[in-house]
């Protein structure tokens, strides 16, 4: 395996160069093309998500609410770095923070907070801030979905914080630069599980003006300690699903905003080519079927091998995903070419591919059987069948299961695909393991790590019917768990390919999902109104609305001359 090097994830002290103001605001015209008093303009941009009707609850710490849900969290409160995810070796940019400093085995991070900067209400921004926002996932599980039980001592002096880790966060630095930071003054009274942050005083480009379930709508943030927006008014409206956003973008109603489109360049992009784009970017995330390890038919790994070798990826890519999630071809499941140098040596010219009389040899080594009417009967002489679930509207998932329904079919297997409501799929189906098999994404970030360990790490691990952050299937695999936590531990690039080398080796051979598609980073914007968005030339950040890095394309974006 070649692991290529990469470098440390730690910012100097750096000047933020923010986008100067590019309309003067004498005259104060307030003309849309070119801005009205200081260059905001009195256009409204308008992003849509396809998550459907949401409860009123601003909270941007808390997995599900509105505020997450559709991004406006990101647009008003704010980060301590500016990460790309598309070029994630690349140094981040000054946030919250004017640096972060690791040390050698990255057991221990030292920010350096922004001076200068108020909170929406008028408060002073400071380092006891960023602690207490670290803090709160410390002392609440359910909001500490990125270091789950590896935070150590988090103390302040005075414009530093340190925060200590129990373990090495080497593939982990970009996830502690990415947190969101919340005011001390407010939220220290507030139970931060259940809290719905009603006002949402933040340190971000814009303030929360008004709620509904279906529209949200922001304000600039005046005394915002960056570049003013020239965005002078956003709002975010949620659709029932992904038709309803693509009509929405297609006619101009939103202009920014991420959902798959069928063929996009004839349905989207080919109504106005001057203004409508789409931009996508690579990295490590991809689409994994889940499967419950735990119960019937999935907790036999000869079933889950099988039903891996009658998924037809290739037909999933072209027909599902219309090109633009590519196909996985790698046994390994890592997308290529981002994964190209860490793939072990053991599978580098394995390809998957679609093998039905081999899979029915797996069945039938393990004492399968086929009854009279050609259905798969198991060791126990039970039928075999499972369900297939997505939120309903979600079309890419929904014709991928579709797919994979036909491969089952193949083995003599039952398997109907079932739409759920997305509220219940998010918080309900998917973290208790109410389900059989769902298709969920999983985290990009700098290495393989993050897709391996959202689907395989036992420290993620609880029982069904208590709330899991990752590793939705129950996968529980001791020498696993451990590779995973060396590779993160990991001070050498060897150190890190032999462990890698053994989680590569089990995910081969149990099987624990499967991985169908890698997931870029997709966006669709018009600049009828606004430009300054990320593009395939100028990739400058993940483009979609839905992500810290919403505050830094908000600031660059103009208004449309």
């Amino acid at each position: 395996m070649r692991i290529r090097k990469l470098s440390t994830v730690i910012a100097t002290a750096a000047t933020l160069a923010l986008l100067a103001t590019a309309c003067s605001g004498s005259g104060g015209s307030g003309d849309d093309s070119t801005g009205g008093a200081d260059g905001v303009s009195d256009k409204i941009l308008t992003i849509g998500m396809p998550n459907g009707p949401q409860q009123p609850n601003q909270n941007p710490l808390a997995n599900g609410s509105a505020s997450l849900s559709l991004g406006y969290a990101f647009a008003v409160y704010e980060s301590l770095m500016q990460v790309n995810e598309l070029k994630p070796t690349d140094p981040p940019t000054p946030w919250l923070a004017e640096k972060v400093e690791w040390n050698p085995d990255s057991t221990q991070a030292v920010i350096t907070a922004r001076e200068g900067v108020k909170w929406s209400d008028g408060t002073d921004f400071t380092a006891e801030d960023i602690a207490f926002s670290i803090q709160l996932r410390k002392d609440n599980k359910e909001l500490n979905t990125d270091f789950p039980d590896q935070y150590g001592d988090i103390t302040v002096d005075g414009n530093t914080v340190t925060v200590n880790f129990l373990s090495g966060q080497y593939v982990n630095q970009v996830k502690l630069l990415k947190l969101l930071i919340v005011p001390k003054h407010l939220w220290e009274s507030e139970d931060p599980v259940t809290w719905t942050d009603d006002e949402m005083i933040g340190t971000g480009p814009f303030k929360l003006k008004s709620f509904t379930p279906q529209a949200v709508t922001l304000e600039p943030n005046t005394d915002y300690w960056g570049e003013t927006p020239k965005v002078g008014t956003l709002r975010y409206d949620t659709f029932n699903d992904n038709a309803g956003l693509t009509t929405a973008l297609t006619t101009g109603e939103a202009q920014w905003g991420w959902t798959f489109i069928p063929d996009f360049e004839n349905t989207f992009i080919a109504k106005d080519p001057d203004h409508f784009h789409q931009v996508a970017g690579g990295g490590f995330g991809v689409d994994v079927l889940y499967l419950n390890n735990e119960t019937k038919p999935f907790n036999d790994v000869a079933f889950r091998k099988a039903l891996n070798m009658v998924v037809d990826r290739a037909d999933i890519s072209a027909t599902a995903g219309y090109g633009v999630w590519p196909q996985i071809k790698s046994v390994t499941g890592l997308p290529q070419p981002s994964g190209d140098a860490f793939i072990s040596d053991a599978y580098a010219d394995q390809e998957l591919s679609v093998d039905v009389d081999g899979a029915k040899d797996v069945l039938t080594e393990a004492g399968y059987t086929w009854d009279g009417s050609g259905a798969l009967v198991d060791p126990d002489g039970e039928k075999v069948a499972f369900t297939l679930q997505n939120p309903t509207g979600w079309t890419d998932y929904l014709d991928a299961l579709g797919i994979i329904s036909e491969g089952a079919k193949a083995l003599g297997v039952e398997a109907p695909v079932e739409g759920v409501v997305q509220d219940t799929w998010f918080n309900d189906i998917i973290p208790f393991g109410n389900f059989q098999a769902s298709l969920h994404w999983t985290d990009g970030g700098s290495t393989p790590w993050n897709m391996y360990a959202n689907i395989m790490d036992g420290a993620s691990y609880v029982p069904l019917g208590e709330s899991a952050t990752w590793n939705f299937g129950r996968y529980q695999n001791d020498e696993v768990t451990q590779a995973l936590a060396d590779f993160k531990a990991g001070t050498s690039d060897n150190d890190r390919a032999a462990a890698l080398d053994v989680v590569q080796k089990h995910f081969v051979e149990d099987v624990p999902g499967l991985v169908i598609w890698s997931r870029p980073a997709v966006a669709q914007y018009s600049t009828v109104n606004y430009t300054g968005f990320p593009t395939d030339e100028d990739p400058y950040a993940n483009p979609q609305p839905t992500g810290p890095q919403a505050a830094l394309i908000l600031s660059k974006l103009t208004p449309t001359e």
